[in-house]
């Protein structure tokens, strides 16, 4: 009806602008699924509701390099995905069927092409909170198949959010990796001009800087998603993927170049490094995940790079000790390509190099690949289930509520809250 359609514009109106964050819960989240659990928007078979504010969402990040925009949506689909996770229950009748499902994500790629709205398993049973609007616990509604394709739709969105972010943050440290691969070629000259302390110190300043520039890049975006309370979930894997992409862009590079195979380049990266783990530790376990073990590859690398007296080093030591993660075509790249250009020394031994080989040859007859290169994995980390088990309970009934929408008559149940 008229009312109703009036309700709906002002809904749209209303989160189409940045409704911000109340004692951390997202505000637009709590707002949308307020109104749609109390109009019963979930559990009827036609309803617009849902389009458009999916459309709002999908016109709100059309700005693709506005992380603090796109961190504001990620935190918003997260927590509203939580509570329709939590709240829709479907029988096999309501349930997307296979023909549905095809021509949900046909429909929906029209509006929105390259989002994927992929299935989801129906929700978890409900563990018992007081999560939800207007009085008393939560109860979980059937849904329809409108509110099922909504979910759907909302998942590919967070999905979708994710990844920009993501690879928005690959984009501006990746110029920044092939300057942390090779020692810069000025600092060593600099240690001819002044006292040699004084020249030691701006060299190592200047080795240091472009990993300073990453961190700072680090920094920023961390901030930027704490500040728009995206779950500290979602946050973690974010970085957990950025610190893998640096370990393969790094490994690789050291392996497909001989000059950056030297000690002293070694010694570079190695402090490089410590920049990074410094960063976890500042970052904390909860925010930056497994992110120091994704860099196993090139801290095991490096390490071989600057270990002494290699040519009385065992394969067994190497392969046990030294570089545990390392394949045999891995160590016989590095092995082969090292150079000291510090103090002169030398390579892993006659024998350990044959007996490198030796293993390859054999690992080649059984079909064992023989690339040495490591790739980048870009695909979503996590499940929606992930997600929901990550998260806390967040009770919306106290909410502080736009103004748009306190003042209008139409919204009362909104200022309904606990005793």
């Amino acid at each position: 009806n008229e009312k109703q359609q009036e309700n709906q514009d002002l809904l749209i109106k209303c989160v189409s602008q940045d409704l911000g964050f109340s004692s951390g819960r997202a505000i637009a989240a709590c707002v949308i699924y307020r109104c749609l659990l109390h109009w019963r928007s979930f559990e009827v078979e036609r309803t617009g509701v849902f389009d458009r504010i999916i459309q709002t969402i999908g016109t709100a990040i059309e700005a693709q390099d506005n992380n603090d925009k796109l961190a504001y949506w990620l935190s918003n689909s997260s927590t509203l995905l939580l509570l329709l996770q939590r709240t829709l229950k479907t029988t096999g009748a309501a349930g997307l069927t296979p023909q549905r499902r095809r021509s949900s994500a046909a429909s929906f790629g029209r509006v929105f092409s390259g989002i994927r709205a992929s299935p989801q398993s129906a929700p978890r049973a409900f563990l018992g909170s007081r999560l939800i609007g207007g009085l008393g616990d939560l109860r979980q509604v059937e849904a329809k198949y409108p509110a099922l394709l909504f979910k759907q739709q909302l998942t590919a969105f967070l999905e979708k959010i994710y990844g920009m972010i993501r690879d928005n943050l690959k984009k501006e440290i990746s110029p920044l990796l092939g300057l942390c691969i090779q020692a810069p070629r000025t600092s060593r000259a600099s240690l001819i001009k002044g006292s040699r302390s004084q020249a030691n110190a701006l060299a190592q300043q200047t080795l240091i800087a472009h990993w300073q520039s990453i961190v700072k890049i680090l920094t920023n975006y961390l901030n930027v998603l704490k500040a728009n309370y995206v779950p500290s979930f979602l946050i973690s894997k974010v970085f957990t993927q950025i610190f893998s992409f640096i370990n393969v862009q790094l490994f690789n590079s050291l392996l497909l170049r001989r000059e950056c195979c030297s000690f002293s380049n070694g010694e570079y990266v190695k402090a490089g490094l410590a920049e990074l783990e410094q960063w976890c530790i500042y970052a904390t376990e909860e925010y930056a995940g497994s992110s120091w073990e994704e860099l196993k590859h090139i801290r095991q690398a490096v390490g071989f790079l600057v270990i002494h007296q290699k040519p009385k080093k065992t394969l067994k030591e190497i392969t046990n000790d030294l570089c545990p993660v390392l394949s045999i075509q891995q160590l016989y790249r590095i092995s082969t390509m090292y150079w000291d250009d510090k103090y002169g020394t030398h390579t892993v031994s006659s024998e350990v190099i044959s007996s490198m080989r030796i293993m390859m040859t054999e690992d080649s007859n059984n079909a064992v690949s023989s690339s040495f290169l490591l790739d980048d994995d870009s695909s979503i980390p996590f499940s929606v289930d992930d997600i929901s088990k990550s998260m806390t309970e967040i009770e919306i009934t106290d909410v502080d509520m736009p103004p748009l929408i306190r003042e209008n008559s139409g919204f009362t149940f909104l200022h309904q809250r606990k005793d």
